[in-house]
């Protein structure tokens, strides 16, 4: 059968492809640590999909797929914990948090961002706009340019969105 990729097990995969990937990330996000650490999630990843393994006519395409995801995630956490820690240095000292409290701040924000991201813009806006600025449906609706029933829509799904991800 000449359509059929030849067989593979994570194992092969690993051995074959791994310094491979590592050097893909490495250049992606310019430091070996994260490289190296990117490319074992993508493994683990792999490991929760042995059969896609076997029959992944691209290895090294499937592979990139799964590691640009987690590149997208690691730069995403990046992001919010820089804002996060730049916000809490520009706090009066009494008032700065420990690092633990530091810590699970922005492990917090990451679980936030993770579950807003899959809502559409306004949804998000709205949800955004009722939760930390406190505004009413009457007012998120005119910011948004949208009638009432459809932020109750936005907001109905955000939650129920939020929740399915708990």
């Amino acid at each position: 059968m000449p359509d059929r990729p030849p067989e593979r097990n994570v194992e092969t995969l690993y051995g074959d492809h791994h310094g491979w990937l590592v050097g893909w990330l490495r250049r992606k996000l310019g430091n070996a640590g994260d490289a190296a650490d990117l490319a074992q999630d993508t493994f683990l990843r792999v490991l929760g999909r042995p059969r896609e393994a076997t029959e992944a006519r691209e290895p090294r395409a499937w592979l990139t797929t799964i590691a640009h995801g987690l590149v997208v995630d690691h730069v995403r956490r990046r992001t919010l914990e820089r804002a996060c820690l730049e916000a809490i240095a520009g706090l009066p000292e009494p008032q700065a948090p420990s690092p633990e409290t530091q810590l699970l701040l922005v492990e917090a924000l990451v679980r936030i961002d993770t579950m807003l991201d899959g809502l559409a813009p306004k949804a998000r806006s709205a949800f955004l706009l009722s939760r930390l600025d406190g505004l009413s449906y009457p007012d998120i609706a005119q910011r948004l340019g949208v009638s009432l029933s459809s932020v109750e829509k936005y907001m109905a799904g955000a939650i129920r969105h939020c929740l399915a991800l708990r």
